[in-house]
């Protein structure tokens, strides 16, 4: 494959569009390879990898959809870019879920298309073929939908979260209780979903309870359920947690939260799976599976005295941990894009574009908050652009909002180099004059200085002005740079 041109594929049963796609692609200046089914690309495939596949998702025989879940099985990690008449927002999530760059809907704007391939073959060189691949084949014969169903909202293909969910899918099949640790934001939650709807008991209840949100004089009516007339304002029967989730799951959130005094009360129900309601002397039994979760350091709390060491080793059958997004960097551009796609959706946005240098800026930070927090800048991203680049307004340093401290050097070392302004202000002239040379001074649009330096065309048409950058009349020419001078 040319590294420098990659190979696009379209595949499409409708011959005036694939060759008014092939068209448009080789006027582009792209190598263009058509099909019209994707049984002839399976069976006749380009000698090299592609570096994108168009792909009608209604095709006869084998779908569009069908065709991304074989290039899966097989380890093809080819960027796809799904194209259909049919404007199906449940079959654009099912795509993008399962690892699609982009999805339009014809007829197709010929601008937007050339961007999303280049943005998926750029993507593909950035973050390297390994990340780009299929969630793991689960260990016991499935629908391929139960894929999609199993994994609910979770997106990313890196090393981290695969070895992740391939412990979720061995923990899931048995009744095993688990435990689930990690940071706030990381998505415990959709762990526990996916467990939940990768086991024996995916046809009953999820029930989830917020340890941390349930008042000390309601601990036992909440979980176990009251009788009418029990205390004061209990006007009729209430079911309790562990009751509702009869048959199912019981997602126990935020467990480091419990008073420890109340504790105890939680660990018998959950040795001797029995319990009464409030205010009954009826036992009644809980058929259930427990899987709990927290932020905090159990082992921690148990050595301190906050936490009851029975009650931690009956939960820690089974551990799964969730890594905090800094961690899983490779995964950020999936999730950017997925948050783009789902937020414009969920706004009534315009969708705007997603650049390189938007990806860039995302994997600048830390992202202490992790994917919540990922997702609250995204979702200020999409409101603010209106349609246009993405622009992310992330701190420049590391993990932290506040920019680092810079220490005197001791006696004997060498002290750090500075810039007098009038460098520094040279220096943006040359840093400038560079990046309009590399963009043909063109400052809007994909490929232009602006989105290059990632700022508003507005704020470069500005700096530009303000240091009297002005291109040359033979720019077209290489020369030497000459910046006006800096008084």
């Amino acid at each position: 494959m040319n590294e420098n041109n990659p190979l696009v594929c379209v595949i499409d049963d409708e011959s005036v569009s694939r060759e008014s796609l092939s068209f448009l692609l080789r006027s582009a200046g792209r190598a263009v390879r058509a099909f019209s089914s994707a049984q002839e690309y399976l069976t006749n495939p380009p000698v090299e990898p592609p570096g994108c596949l168009v792909v009608d998702v209604q095709l006869p025989g084998i779908s569009g959809l069908d065709l991304q879940q074989e290039l899966a099985r097989s380890d093809a990690q080819i960027p796809i870019i799904f194209v259909t008449g049919h404007g199906d927002i449940p079959t654009s999530v099912r795509a993008m879920k399962a690892g699609a760059i982009e999805f339009l809907t014809k007829p197709i704007n010929d601008e937007y298309l050339l961007r999303a391939i280049d943005q998926a073959i750029n993507l593909d060189h950035q973050v390297g073929r390994s990340k780009i691949q299929s969630t793991p084949k689960p260990p016991y014969p499935e629908d391929d939908r139960r894929c999609e169903i199993a994994f609910p909202g979770i997106v990313g293909r890196g090393t981290t979260l695969r070895r992740l969910l391939q412990q979720v899918n061995i923990v899931a099949p048995n009744d095993s209780t688990v435990l689930i640790l990690g940071e706030t934001g990381t998505g415990k939650e959709l762990i526990a979903r996916a467990v939940h709807e990768r086991s024996r008991r995916r046809g009953k209840p999820l029930v989830r309870v917020n340890c941390g949100s349930i008042p000390r004089e309601l601990f036992e009516s909440e979980f176990f359920g009251h009788t009418k007339g029990a205390f004061t304002g209990a006007i009729k029967d209430r079911l309790g947690r562990f009751e509702a989730a009869e048959g199912g799951t019981l997602f126990l959130d935020e467990i480091g939260e419990i008073p420890l005094q109340l504790q105890s009360k939680l660990l018998r129900v959950l040795q001797d799976k029995s319990y009464e309601r409030v205010g009954e002397d009826r036992t009644r039994y809980a058929d259930v599976r427990i899987i709990a979760a927290t932020n905090r350091d159990l082992k921690k709390e148990v050595a301190e005295g906050r936490f009851r060491e029975d009650l931690y080793y009956r939960l820690n059958v089974f551990q799964l941990r969730v890594a905090p997004l800094r961690e899983r960097p490779e995964d950020i551009p999936l999730l950017a894009m997925h948050f783009v796609e789902s937020l414009a959706e969920e706004l009534g946005c315009p969708k705007p574009r997603l650049t390189q240098a938007g990806i860039k800026a995302l994997l600048s930070y830390d992202w202490p908050g992790n994917i919540r927090e990922l997702r609250n800048a995204i979702e200020r991203a999409v409101i603010l652009a209106q349609g246009g680049v993405l622009d992310f307004d992330v701190p420049a340093f590391g993990s932290s909002a506040d920019p680092p401290s810079f220490v005197p050097s001791a006696v004997g070392e060498t002290e750090p180099g500075y810039l007098t302004d009038v460098e520094i202000r040279l220096r943006e002239h040359q840093n400038l004059f560079a990046v309009l040379q590399k963009a043909g001074w063109k400052v809007k649009g994909a490929g232009g200085a602006a989105e290059l330096l990632g700022v508003s065309p507005t704020t470069l048409f500005a700096r530009m002005q303000k240091i009297g950058l002005k291109r040359p009349a033979s720019s077209h020419r290489p020369e030497a740079y000459r910046p006006a001078a800096v008084g």
